[in-house]
């Protein structure tokens, strides 16, 4: 199986927030997830990430691809640091 580590939409119509979550490859955007493993909330400012590392390196250990929408979030994280 194939699984991905991306974003997901939620929240209310023009205030969109994303859930970070794995994911099987060949689902679509917003169906059912396996784990959720961060947030991002774009409306603060600056922006709220939260990721739990430990999943997010174990996911990465068994070969989870990180989907380019999280990888520019968790580098724009890094710049601020």
């Amino acid at each position: 199986m194939a699984v991905s580590i991306r974003l997901t939409k939620r929240g209310k119509k023009d205030y969109p927030t994303y859930r970070i979550v794995v994911v099987d490859k060949r689902k679509k955007r917003d169906s059912d997830y396996i784990e959720k493993i961060g947030f991002y909330n774009p409306h603060t400012e600056p922006g709220t990430l939260q990721v739990n590392k430990e999943r997010f390196d174990f996911w990465l250990k068994k070969g989870a691809i990180v989907s380019e929408g999280v990888r520019k979030l968790l580098k724009k994280i890094k710049k601020s640091n």
